[in-house]
């Protein structure tokens, strides 16, 4: 299996507002930069697309080290997940899964991609070279959403 390092962000100018996502997949000496962006979205939203697209964008099963600086994506798919599904997507407080359509999609990826994934919470806007770049690809994603209107 390869290994491969990804690094997710997302972004959002208000909140909700126009949104943008990154992802930095290094694999050896290769890189590969992922982004793009919606109009009408939340933080959440774009981090959750953020890691659903880059587990897409691998071709074949992968061991992947997964850096993200949102606790919302990182304890919803280690902690979380389980729950939810077993209360037919409801909250411990009985109440809807929020953005239940991306964790769908997310655990449906990590469900059935084959690939090992060990899930790195990283501080976001701290110096980290592989989150900084993650930042700011998702900017980039805002840049394209606003350009599209």
């Amino acid at each position: 299996m390869n290994h491969i390092e990804i690094y997710t962000d997302g972004a959002c100018k208000g909140n909700p507002g126009p949104g943008g996502w990154g992802a930095l997949l290094k694999s050896g000496g290769t890189e590969k930069e992922l982004f793009g962006g919606e109009l009408g979205t939340t933080n959440n939203r774009m981090e959750l697309m953020a890691v659903i697209q880059a587990l897409q964008a691998l071709k074949r099963p992968c061991q992947v080290t997964l850096h993200a600086d949102s606790q919302y994506v990182l304890k919803g798919i280690t902690e979380w997940l389980a729950g939810w599904k077993a209360k037919g997507w409801k909250t411990a407080a009985k109440q809807p899964v929020k953005n239940v359509d991306l964790w769908q999609q997310l655990d449906e990826v990590v469900s059935t991609s084959g690939h090992k994934i060990d899930w790195r919470w990283v501080r976001g806007h701290n110096g980290d070279p592989g989150n900084e770049r993650a930042d700011g690809l998702a900017n980039r994603g805002v840049e394209q959403a606003l350009a599209q209107r």
